[in-house]
C-alpha cells in the first residue's frame, strides 16, 4: 500500500454503498423518493459494517424529479435522525454525484466532518403510472409550492424551443452528427460504433443485479429502427437513449481512515478518492464555438489522467458517463482508449436505467465493488446538462499521498474555446450545416428536421427542415455521407421560422 503524508483522520475512505431497486406489484406499493434514499442509506451502513449514521455531519441529496418536496435534504435528516452541520439538496445535473463525493472527500480531508453521504432516487416509474391511471399515491403530498428546478429550456433560446432541440435526446445529435463528421467517419460507421459502444454497455447491465434492464443487447437491435426500437432524434433510437422510467435509490458512506479502523472495518473494504476535476460549457448551447468535441470534457479528462501518470489506460475500471452515445464515444477518445473500450460498470443509462440525476450514485456504488474485488484505481465521469457540466474523479484502493482541494480547470478549458458565432434567429440567402437532427413522432414518422446552420455572414442558426422535403431529409439523413458542410438556401416561413432546403 502506498504511504501516505496525510493524516489517518484527514484521509478520506468510501466505506459503505448502498442500492434499492422497487418493481411494485401493485402501483400504490411502489416506495417514495424519501423512503427509497433512507433504505440505501441504512443498506449503505450495513454494508460497512458499522454504526455511522448517527455521526453523519455531511449530507448531500442530490436532485430528483419524479416527485416535488420541500426541502427534501431537511426531512431526510429527520427521519435518520441527525443534524448534520452540512445538509444539501443539490440543483439539477447528472455529474452531481461525482462532485457530491469530491465535494464531501475534501470536507473530511479539512477535518469539517467525520461521516458523510451522499445519496439520489427516483421514482419515474411509479409516478408515471400513478399519474396514467389516476391511482393516488399514499406518499407525503406533493409539493405545488414549491418551484421546479430549471431545465433544458429555461436557459435555451426562443428559436431552439420552437423548434424542439431544447430537450437532451434532440440536443446530443447536434454532437453526433459534428463529432462523427471530425473524425471522418460517414454516419453508418457512427451508428455501428454507437451500436458496439452499447451493446457493451447492455452486457454489463445483463449481469447487475440492480439493472433495470437485464437484457443482452445486439448491436443491430440497438441501431435498427422497429416497433419496439422507434426513432426519437435522428441518428438515436430508443435504445440508444436514456431510460427514466425506473424506481431506484443509492447511497455512499465515506468517513476519515481514523474513524473506520476505530470502527473496525477492514482495509480491504475501504475505498479512497484520489482528487479529480470540475469545469463546465455556457448552458445555452448555441452560444458554444462548436460541436466537434466539449472544451470542459476535455479538460476534466486529461487532468483525472494525470493523477495516474496521463495515461487514460492506467485506469483498471471506467465509467464513461452514457446518456447518448456521443459522450462516452468523445470521452474514450480524449483518454487514448480504443473502440473495444469497456466503458461501464453499471451497465449504462438505457439499460441500467436512467434516475436523472443520480445514475453516477449507482455507478460509484459499482466501481467501489469492483475496486474491493480486485481492480485498483477506477475513473468515474459525469456529465450534466446538454455536455454542459463536467466532473471526473479518481478513487484507488490505496490511499493518496495527497489529496488537492483544487477541482476547477475551467481555465483549461477556456484556453482552447475559440470565439462562438453570433446567433441570429432570423435569416436568408446561403446556409452551410454545421450540425443536424430530426424530430421523430410516437409512429417513427419525421416531425421535421433542424439543421444548425452557419449563414454566408458566418453567423449560426436554426432552421426547420419540413417532413414533406423529402429530398433534403434524404440528403441529411443519407447514411454514406454527412450531413456537415452541406449547402442549402435559408427563407424565412410564414410563421417566422427559418427553414432551409438543399441546393
Amino acid at each position: 500500500m502506498t504511504a501516505s503524508t496525510l493524516p489517518p483522520d484527514r484521509i478520506p475512505v468510501i466505506v459503505g454503498v448502498g442500492e434499492i431497486v422497487d418493481r411494485p406489484k401493485d402501483i400504490g406499493d411502489g416506495l417514495e423518493p424519501l423512503t427509497l434514499l433512507e433504505q440505501a442509506i441504512r443498506r449503505a451502513e450495513n454494508d460497512a459494517g458499522a454504526k455511522l449514521v448517527h455521526d453523519i455531519g455531511s449530507l448531500d441529496v442530490v436532485n430528483f424529479l419524479s416527485w416535488r418536496y420541500r426541502d427534501p435534504e431537511q426531512l431526510l435528516a429527520q427521519r435518520l435522525g441527525v443534524t448534520p452541520a452540512h445538509c444539501h439538496y443539490g440543483p439539477v445535473g447528472g455529474e452531481s454525484p461525482i462532485r457530491f463525493l469530491h465535494e464531501a472527500a475534501l470536507r473530511i480531508a479539512r477535518g469539517e466532518c467525520e461521516v458523510a453521504v451522499v445519496c439520489g432516487a427516483e421514482a419515474q416509474s411509479t409516478a408515471t403510472k400513478a399519474d396514467r391511471a389516476g391511482v393516488p399515491l399514499p406518499w407525503r403530498p406533493f409539493a405545488h409550492d414549491v418551484e421546479e428546478p430549471k431545465r433544458g429550456a429555461a436557459f435555451q433560446k426562443p428559436l431552439a424551443v420552437k423548434l424542439g432541440v431544447f430537450r437532451p435526446v434532440s440536443v446530443y445529435p447536434f454532437y453526433e452528427v459534428a463529432s462523427a463528421a471530425k473524425w471522418g467517419q460517414t454516419p453508418r460507421q457512427a451508428l455501428a460504433e454507437s451500436g458496439e459502444l452499447w451493446s457493451r454497455f447492455s452486457a454489463v447491465a445483463a449481469y447487475n443485479p440492480n439493472a433495470w434492464l437485464k437484457r443482452h443487447f445486439a448491436p443491430e437491435e440497438i441501431t435498427t429502427p422497429s416497433a419496439d426500437n422507434r426513432p426519437i432524434a435522428w441518428p438515436y433510437t430508443k435504445l440508444m437513449v436514456a431510460n427514466p422510467m425506473v424506481n431506484m435509490g443509492a447511497a455512499l458512506i465515506l468517513t476519515s481512515l481514523a474513524k473506520a479502523r476505530a470502527a473496525g472495518i477492514a482495509d480491504s473494504r475501504m475505498i479512497y478518492p484520489l482528487g479529480g476535476a470540475a469545469a463546465e460549457d455556457p448552458r445555452d448551447y448555441l452560444t458554444r464555438d462548436q460541436f466537434a468535441e466539449s472544451h470542459p470534457q476535455n479538460a476534466v479528462l486529461r487532468a483525472a489522467m494525470k493523477l495516474v501518470g496521463g495515461n487514460g489506460a492506467a485506469f483498471d475500471v471506467i465509467e464513461l458517463y452514457s446518456c447518448f452515445p456521443c459522450v462516452p464515444k468523445m470521452a474514450r477518445r480524449i483518454l487514448g482508449l480504443g473502440a473495444d473500450v469497456e466503458p461501464t460498470v453499471t451497465g449504462g443509462l438505457t439499460f441500467f436505467g436512467a434516475p436523472l440525476n443520480t445514475y453516477m450514485t449507482h455507478a460509484a456504488c459499482a466501481m467501489v465493488r469492483r475496486l474491493r474485488g480486485g481492480a485498483r484505481r477506477g475513473l468515474l465521469y459525469g456529465q450534466g446538462g446538454f455536455v454542459t457540466k463536467h466532473h471526473a474523479l479518481v478513487i484507488s484502493r490505496e490511499p493518496p499521498s495527497s489529496l488537492s482541494q483544487e477541482v476547477s480547470v475551467q481555465a483549461e478549458a477556456d484556453r482552447h474555446r475559440a470565439a462562438a458565432p453570433a446567433f441570429v434567429s432570423e435569416a436568408g440567402g446561403g446556409g452551410r450545416v454545421e450540425s443536424f437532427t430530426a424530430l421523430f413522432d410516437r409512429n417513427g414518422e419525421v416531425e421535421h428536421g433542424v439543421a444548425m446552420l452557419r449563414t454566408a455572414q458566418d453567423t449560426r442558426t436554426l432552421a426547420r427542415v419540413p417532413a414533406q422535403d423529402a429530398a433534403t431529409l434524404a440528403r441529411l439523413m443519407d447514411q454514406d455521407r454527412t450531413p456537415v458542410g452541406a449547402l442549402g438556401t435559408i427563407t424565412m416561413a410564414a410563421d417566422g421560422v427559418p427553414e432551409w432546403r438543399t441546393n
